[in-house]
């Protein structure tokens, strides 16, 4: 897929067919989620989503243009401007924003809106892919791990007074390239066990909780060195263990606003949850998804769809028109694209010379992941409705934007990878 000849014919284009494609069949389904016999006209009609879908894709294909025409090397050298310049959109959001469905995340200019927490997630990978990369800088290193912690939580944080959970939860993905990069594995088992730990407190009693984790903790005791310092090591953990299991415990019943609540809830709980409330969104896409069947009813057919059963589904839930109207075949196309462009991407990362370009890679891979696993386990129940759109085909503009930017840099990059990056 690759040849001689400029920066055109060094792209892999394998890359930017999946790209196209994942556009495409996107713009489509925004069409579908939206159509309305009696109504609608025309799919380029710029007063329904698909029309406006159609100018951000064509928006997108001038950003690709200019991040082909521009110097690879701007990228890294403008990186703490990049993310400086975002951090202080992401702090006036919060005071100038609008405010939509409880999150105050987007600036209105005229009919558009732009959300900068999409964007800042370009800015910060290639921040941290930037530090990361210095000469000297070890990841063994308390100092290091600290400053990479740092640039990854600093959004998150400000994420987080807008609120919005799920746009937040996308900066964990940056994980991915740490790890890889020689991050403690102590960090990843410490997230997963408080995951757990979480999880349990929802579904078991507060009390029920403890025992199990000191459970745990005389288990390791016993299949390991019985050492005095082993014992007070994992007392130590087990005590740490269930203090954040009732810190978290606290927090969800008194902190957390009921409506996040109960889209939690519902995962765990789908019978006892309001289906006319807070499962609402998710009972319906579940119906929709189902009842495709095999090969789905048909472009614009889809019953769910046509009759708008199914919020947001031009956005947060554009895979239940999809798996409707083109049922599991339909679904299972999606996922394959998804899985070779990960695939792609990863190689990719693999393939660089730089560790500047590798890290920044490996940052595109998990965003990319986190948002098309997060996006379809919400629209099929097996995580919380936390408002994550689909790269490349839920409708939106920032989002759009945002991938677009961040693939095209890693290819641009890519294409150039003979070259040796240096900074300016």
């Amino acid at each position: 897929m690759r040849s001689e000849g400029g920066i055109f014919g060094n792209l892999d284009w394998s890359v930017v067919l999946i790209y196209l494609i994942l556009i495409t069949l996107g713009w489509f389904n925004i069409f579908a989620s939206v159509y309305d016999a009696e109504s609608t006209t025309s799919m380029f009609d710029l007063s329904i989503n698909s029309g406006k879908q159609l100018l951000w894709i064509g928006t997108s294909l001038i950003l690709i243009s200019i991040i082909l025409i521009v110097d690879f090397r701007i990228y890294e050298s403008l990186a703490p401007l990049l993310y400086a310049l975002f951090i202080l959109l992401l702090l006036a959001v919060r005071f100038v924003g609008v405010e939509i469905n409880g999150a105050k995340a987007w600036f209105q200019f005229g009919a558009f809106r732009l959300q900068p927490a999409e964007l800042a997630k370009f800015a910060t990978a290639l921040l941290l892919a930037r530090y990361v990369s210095t000469t000297g800088v070890k990841l063994s290193n308390f100092k290091n791990q600290f400053v990479a912690i740092s640039i990854m939580f600093a959004p998150i944080a400000l994420i987080m007074l807008q609120p919005d959970l799920g746009s937040a939860l996308i900066f964990f993905s940056f994980s991915f390239a740490l790890f890889r990069e020689g991050f403690p594995p102590v960090y990843l088992l410490t997230g997963l066990s408080a995951a757990v730990i979480g999880v349990l407190t929802i579904v078991l009693p507060m009390e029920t909780v403890a025992v199990v984790v000191l459970g745990v903790g005389v288990i390791w005791v016993l299949l390991t060195s019985r050492t005095v310092k082993n014992i007070l090591l994992t007392l130590l953990i087990v005590l740490a263990s269930i203090g954040f299991g009732f810190g978290f415990d606290y927090t969800f019943d008194n902190v957390l606003p009921t409506y996040q609540k109960n889209r939690i809830l519902v995962i765990f709980y789908p019978n006892t949850i309001d289906q006319q409330g807070a499962g609402y969104n998710l009972n319906q896409s579940k119906i929709a998804i189902g009842s495709g069947g095999l090969t789905g009813k048909g472009f614009l057919e889809g019953t769910q769809t046509k009759f708008g059963f199914v919020p947001e589904q031009s956005t947060d839930f554009i895979f239940s028109t999809l798996a409707e109207e083109h049922g599991w075949v339909g679904s299972l196309v999606l996922v394959a694209l998804f899985m070779v462009l990960l695939f792609r991407i990863t190689a990719i990362a693999e393939r660089q010379k730089s560790q500047f370009a590798r890290i920044y890679g490996y940052c595109v891979a998990g965003i990319i992941f986190f948002h098309f696993t997060i996006n379809l386990a919400m629209t099929i129940g097996l995580f919380p409705v936390v408002g994550i759109p689909l790269p490349f085909f839920s409708y939106g503009g920032s989002s759009l934007w945002s991938f677009t930017i961040m693939l095209f840099v890693l290819l641009k990059i890519d294409a150039h990878r003979t070259q040796v990056l240096t900074r300016g």
